[in-house]
């Protein structure tokens, strides 16, 4: 079941309008960039994060989920967590760091 344009734009509106916070549907679900790298995704209308040492510390009991069959397992945050716009900003300033740079498009 593909995500609903309403929940992205409820999680996005959580991070408080934070213009480094973009998403790119892919496959009837939505990526999440922030700085350009990819830190989770709206999948199935489940807010899931990639489990880098930060997020893991700050959700310690997150349970891991899988976005997609043969996907990488990861980390969903409960709806009373969305819901935080606060800890969401935290959780995101903690997890940057520790993320990949961004890969250059092969254009």
């Amino acid at each position: 079941m593909p995500s609903s344009e309403k929940f992205r734009d409820h999680v996005l509106q959580q991070f408080k309008g934070e213009l480094r916070v973009t998403t790119r549907k892919m496959m009837g679900e939505y990526i999440l960039y922030a700085d350009g790298k990819i830190f989770g995704g709206i999948y199935d209308d489940r807010l899931l994060v990639k489990p880098v040492p930060a997020a893991l510390a700050m959700l310690p009991a997150a349970k891991k989920q899988l976005p997609y069959e043969g996907a990488k397992p990861m980390l969903c945050v409960t709806n009373e967590q969305i819901e935080n716009s606060e800890l969401l900003l935290r959780l995101l300033d903690a997890m940057l760091p520790e993320l990949p740079a961004a890969k250059p498009s092969k254009k």
